[in-house]
């Protein structure tokens, strides 16, 4: 597990180039661009269970769910933020992107450290220390296990039909 650690503001632009809007749409597409602006070496560094940590208004910008698709296409694991921006929040939850607003936490980072995170409980515990956040509701869980909102629906229903 590596940690990517970035300032405040971070903007879907930055995360997702926005000149490839229109031509980038699965996430094999989108996956070489990501953070392509802001850290060049993302891309070709990034790897399943990574962390990215981030100061305040993570994901500030345009509405596109490019930058939230190529995040949980490479296998990030969660970001972690001081806050974030609601329009990228609300893309997360429905790719099952796993976020967490602890300020703390990102504040206590240090290159190295470990970082585990329970968010049914709402702990983040990085290097020897651990920090609160209100754990996760069981639907947001369900949700990200699920691979995103469109999965967790399908999964949903085949259940109540009996399909499941």
């Amino acid at each position: 597990m590596r940690v990517w650690k970035y300032g405040d503001d971070i903007n879907t632009d930055l995360l997702f180039p926005g000149k490839y809007t229109y031509t980038c749409a699965t996430p094999d597409e989108i996956r070489p661009h990501l953070l392509e602006d802001l850290d060049p070496e993302f891309a070709g560094g990034v790897r399943e269970g990574d962390i990215i940590m981030a100061g305040k208004n993570f994901g500030c910008g345009s509405s596109r769910e490019q930058p939230v698709v190529g995040l949980r296409a490479v296998g990030i694991q969660a970001v972690v933020a001081g806050s974030f921006s609601r329009i990228f929040y609300r893309a997360a939850i429905n790719q099952g992107l796993l976020l967490v607003e602890c300020s703390e936490a990102v504040y206590a980072y240090r290159e190295g450290d470990k970082v585990e995170i329970d968010a049914r409980e709402g702990v983040i515990t990085v290097g020897e220390s651990s920090y609160r956040f209100p754990g996760l509701p069981d639907e947001m869980l369900a949700i990200r296990d699920a691979g995103g909102l469109l999965n967790y629906t399908l999964q949903k229903l085949e259940r109540e039909r009996g399909m499941a």
